[in-house]
């Protein structure tokens, strides 16, 4: 971009402060004329000439910055060539209006009546350039008819990745800013030709590559970084809704595939589950990394735990948090479980699955009070087990699948407020108490499995051999 764009652009973003200034003024004048026909209000009509005038200047200066600005391309262009024009039309009218009652023309009467209509006309479509169609009328309609509401999906495998997923989350998120009426960085995500297109900053989406999707770099970043999008003052997206953008974008961004063809890591599971249990609004997608920074876990001890062949991560880059597994032992020895116990702040997610599992090893557990994920799943533990576990109030995810614990035992995790998934298929749960459940923990995604597989025609091949005739 060279200097006189960049300057020229400059001074157009001040066309939304400059533009009030005639509506305001202008508007006092008309008020002013014809309130001065009042004999107790003839005082006014001193301070309609200097209304006028400064209301005619600003009036010219708001047309040349809103011209500057209609060249960024950002906008609607069939709206700013109607909303340019009708702003040029206020301006010489407005400079009209001034020479007519600087000749106390009888035309003035009508001038004025005329020079407000076109105020009120080109404002609206100014709002509507900036705030979309409807804007002035939006809060005479049911506010849930403006509302982007995603209905629950009855065969989320069938569902078509873009059309029925992608696009409603575009579509709360982003066509604000980048729809029809509104194109910020000359970029639309309305239609699929105009999402390969791309904006001013380049390719907003690259299939297979999200480090190079300007889309998901820009939804990505901390929300006070004056890049981040959707602006900090409009609704933004939820965990859920990246997290389902990232799993398209990863996935090839195809507009016309089904969920099924397309492969599922363990983390968008849940969040197609609830898709298919109930809509946008059961979108279960963990936030389970402290805010509150935690002080560095002794590196000797986890050394030590790793010579035990115990895994043992940070949950993130720049993160003092632990994340422990225990999937290459049989089972916890006293020697891990005293250096466990000494990491009782660090340790926020644990794997303990598969492997056998004491009443020491659980009420250990039960002691780490920062705890977000616990994977229990294949152990030994049953509903006496559980007990250790009813005061981890920070656990989001636990998972009991294939253990012997029954409905009685899981009533006793009521107090668990901040649980957001339990996994339960193989375990001791049945159907007939599986609303008991659902009651003690409404909200939380409960995964009892019962899922019917679908079989494509790329996902086998049956080799028969050829007949050969003789």
């Amino acid at each position: 971009m060279n200097t006189f764009n960049t300057i020229s652009e400059f001074i157009g973003h001040f066309h939304p402060v400059l533009v009030h200034l005639p509506i305001g003024i202008l508007l006092i004048a008309v008020l002013f004329y014809f309130l001065s026909f009042n004999e107790k209000y003839k005082t006014l009509r001193t301070s309609i000439a200097v209304a006028l005038f400064w209301g005619m200047l600003s009036a010219v200066v708001s047309c040349i910055s809103g011209f500057l600005l209609s060249q960024s391309g950002n906008y609607d262009q069939a709206i700013v060539s109607k909303h340019q024009w009708l702003g040029i039309a206020t301006a010489v009218v407005s400079v009209a209006t001034y020479f007519l009652h600087n000749k106390n023309s009888n035309h003035l009467k009508w001038a004025m009546p005329v020079m407000a209509l076109s105020i009120i006309i080109t404002g609206h479509l100014g709002g509507t350039l900036t705030h979309g169609e409807g804007y002035l009328t939006e809060s005479f309609s049911k506010k849930e008819d403006s509302k982007i509401i995603m209905k629950p999906i009855a065969d989320i495998q069938q569902a078509v990745v873009y059309s029925d997923i992608v696009q409603p989350v575009l579509q709360s998120g982003c066509y604000s800013c980048h729809g029809p009426n509104k194109q910020k960085g000359k970029l639309r995500l309305d239609e699929p030709s105009f999402i390969d297109k791309g904006g001013k900053t380049g390719k907003s989406i690259v299939p297979g590559n999200i480090s190079e999707s300007e889309i998901i770099k820009r939804i990505s970043l901390p929300i006070d970084n004056e890049d981040h999008m959707p602006p900090k003052q409009k609704p933004q997206l939820s965990a859920a809704q990246i997290e389902l953008l990232n799993w398209w974008v990863l996935s090839g961004a195809d507009y016309h595939k089904k969920v099924a063809e397309l492969k599922q890591p363990e983390k968008i599971k849940p969040v197609l589950a609830s898709l298919q249990a109930g809509g946008q609004k059961d979108f279960t997608i963990l936030s389970d990394v402290p805010e509150k920074p935690t002080a560095p876990a002794p590196e000797s001890i986890l050394n030590e735990l790793r010579n035990l062949d115990v895994a043992v991560n940070a949950v993130a880059k720049n993160s003092n948090y632990l994340s422990v597994n225990f999937v290459a032992v049989d089972s916890v020895t006293d020697k891990q479980l005293r250096l466990i116990k000494q990491l009782d702040k660090e340790i926020i997610w644990l794997k303990l699955g598969s492997i056998k599992i004491s009443d020491t090893v659980l009420a250990a557990v039960g002691r780490l009070a920062n705890l977000t994920r616990l994977h229990l799943n294949g152990t030994n533990i049953n509903d006496k087990g559980l007990l250790y576990l009813k005061n981890l109030t920070r656990l989001q995810y636990l998972n009991l699948s294939g253990t012997n614990v029954t409905a009685e035992g899981i009533a006793n995790l009521e107090r668990l407020k901040n649980l957001k998934q339990l996994y339960l298929y193989h375990s001791n749960t049945t159907a007939a108490s599986f609303t008991k459940i659902k009651s003690l923990f409404p909200g939380v995604l409960i995964d009892t499995g019962g899922y019917t597989v679908r079989f494509l025609a790329t996902d086998t091949m049956l080799v028969k051999p050829t007949t050969v005739k003789q």
